[in-house]
């Protein structure tokens, strides 16, 4: 099941030392251990118990290499709306569900507003984009609607 961001958790728990090794990471995922352990001023073995606590209770949810989308024949990229024509949780639960395995899904938002939904998906192509609006949402007896707002530029921020 997938974990809402506002989910009650005990990260009210968590000290500043905790919060600096979230910092670090969240800044530089590939930072060894030992690094890692000298900026947020803790020794390596405490470093190390306090990163594996953080993954079991979920404040990390996991690490991952941010690719350039063109590198593997996906250079287009779209956040695409989606209302839903009904809203009883079976409804939302299926869609979600349903998704997160699209080709090209990258994330999927759930969202407050006049659109239910945000995916954000890539393409090789236009034609391939308008191909998955189509033949994965247009088809979708849930959504009642769709807007695809291409994306120029992504920046990453620090938070």
């Amino acid at each position: 099941m997938p974990v809402a961001p506002n989910d009650v958790r005990p990260f009210a728990a968590l000290d500043d030392t905790d919060r600096a090794i979230l910092a670090e990471l969240a800044a530089d995922g590939r930072l060894p251990n030992n690094a890692l352990a000298e900026r947020v001023g803790v020794a390596p073995s405490t470093c190390l118990t306090r990163t594996r606590a953080l993954r079991e209770c979920g404040a990390i949810r996991g690490f991952h290499a941010e690719v350039d989308p063109a590198a593997v024949g996906l250079p287009l990229q779209a956040l695409v709306s989606v209302r839903l024509a009904a809203h009883e949780r079976a409804v939302v639960d299926a869609f979600r569900a349903r998704s997160v395995r699209l080709p090209g899904v990258v994330s999927v938002f759930h969202v407050a507003g006049a659109e239910d939904y945000v995916l954000h998906v890539r393409a090789a192509s236009g034609d391939a984009l308008r191909d998955f609006v189509l033949d994965h949402l247009a088809v979708d007896p849930a959504v009642q609607h769709t807007q695809t707002s291409l994306i120029f530029e992504q920046a990453r921020g620090m938070g």
